[in-house]
């Protein structure tokens, strides 16, 4: 429940998290390539970044040196993190819950291991976060519903539930690590350079062929659900962008190495800071709640916290000289 009540506070925001009917109502005949690619190298360059045309912590713009990297083309999926905890026994921080040596301060109801779901609101003008969230116990990435949910048949979904430092120990498994924001940005602007969306000029719901797993309609009262997903997708359902990318708007919300900062020319905090930066947005991201479905949107979460719309991706580093080229 702290974490619940916390990560509010900081994802003021933030679109929910998934119930029963918003998980696997898949609406699409989603047919993702059975291989979506290994990782994607980036050129090392000069990258314009940030947008001074929506929230305030998105700006302002600024021009930063990355060096060459690659990056996943998609989301860790289930299947990803199923064998990363079968090789190493790992036990994720929704499924332990919060330890009473680093958290003493508080009761032992808001230390039980489980993670963030959204139920949809009973009331047609629901006017809190806490009309639409709710914390439960045993919700983690293997039951992301609760007890009695479960992954079988979602292989390829995104892994969620995910907490800071359980997205750090996949990544050093694999002898990568998380992007910075930097990183992520650049790969999901994907050399398009001004555009507010990943894709060019338009908002994702005026689109013809939806380019993410959105939420359309007026959240969280009405899901017009024309993306062909009421809730979570697989990984690879929506068109890759020019890098070879998918889903890096919409679908889950991702991690980045790092903390939180107020603007984009703020001094870097420190790794050790509580709050940390993810982006991309989620399914449940709307016109009238959110709207970060959008390269350069920020937004600050508590790193302990999970929900069933946070997820990640990984990088590694290249050499100089390596990346395709690319439009910045």
């Amino acid at each position: 429940m702290h974490r619940l009540l916390k990560g509010l506070a900081l994802c003021a925001a933030l679109a929910g998290c998934s119930g029963d009917e918003q998980t696997s109502a898949a609406l699409g005949d989603c047919q993702p390539p059975a291989d979506l690619g290994g990782p994607v190298a980036i050129k090392a360059g000069q990258y314009r970044l940030g947008d001074s045309r929506f929230y305030p912590e998105e700006g302002p713009v600024v021009s930063v040196e990355v060096g060459a990297f690659d990056i996943d083309a998609h989301e860790v999926t289930n299947a990803q993190f199923a064998a990363f905890v079968e090789a190493t026994g790992y036990i994720t921080r929704a499924e332990r819950g919060l330890p009473e040596a680093d958290f003493d301060h508080l009761p032992d109801d808001f230390r039980r291991a489980g993670s963030a779901v959204f139920t949809p609101p009973k009331k047609t003008n629901p006017t809190a976060l806490v009309d639409w969230w709710r914390f439960v116990e045993g919700a983690h990435w293997r039951a992301p519903d609760g007890p009695g949910s479960s992954i079988t048949d979602k292989e390829a979904y995104p892994v969620v539930h995910i907490a800071y430092e359980d997205a750090r120990a996949y990544a050093a498994w694999r002898g990568r690590r998380l992007p910075t924001e930097a990183e992520w940005e650049v790969a999901a602007r994907s050399g398009l350079r001004g555009a507010p969306y990943a894709w060019g000029d338009t908002p994702p719901d005026d689109l013809d062929i939806p380019a993410a797993n959105t939420w359309q309609g007026f959240f969280p009262i009405s899901n017009e659900k024309t993306d062909g997903f009421v809730g979570l997708a697989p990984v690879g359902c929506y068109a890759a962008n020019a890098y070879g990318l998918h889903d890096m708007i919409g679908n889950v919300w991702e991690w980045t190495s790092d903390a939180k900062t107020q603007r984009r020319d703020d001094p870097p905090a420190q790794d050790t800071a509580d709050s940390g930066t993810i982006k991309g947005g989620s399914f449940l991201c709307a016109e009238n709640y959110c709207q970060r479905y959008r390269p350069a949107a920020r937004q600050f979460q508590e790193r302990t916290f999970s929900a069933s719309h946070i997820g990640f991706r990984t990088v590694g580093d290249l050499p100089a000289s390596a990346g395709s080229p690319a439009a910045r």
